[in-house]
């Protein structure tokens, strides 16, 4: 017999809704102190993850719960960067600048 295995849940730092991990976008902090998106959701580092909506991501960079999650000063360039990244995986403008 065969056991089912649980999906592991999470957060979105911005509107608290729970979701399964895979379901949800990783932002990572990596040991060396840069911030990414982590589309495979394994790079080693700190991580906080998203809904894949544009309205989360601006949500979390504004209200700095996204830099609090990852514990890292998050600087105008990381946040256009990020924001950048975002575009390119969904597609869509996410935010204009802080």
């Amino acid at each position: 017999m065969t056991q089912a295995h649980k999906t592991p849940q999470r957060s979105c730092v911005a509107c608290r809704q729970k979701g399964d991990k895979g379901d949800l976008l990783r932002i990572v902090r990596s040991p060396e102190g840069s911030v990414a998106l982590d589309r495979g959701g394994r790079a080693p580092g700190r991580g906080a993850y998203i809904c894949h909506s544009a309205r989360c991501l601006e949500a979390a960079l504004t209200s700095n719960k996204l830099a609090r999650a990852l514990r890292v000063d998050l600087t105008e360039q990381d946040c256009d960067d990020l924001c950048r990244m975002f575009a390119e995986w969904e597609g869509v403008t996410a935010h204009g600048g802080n």
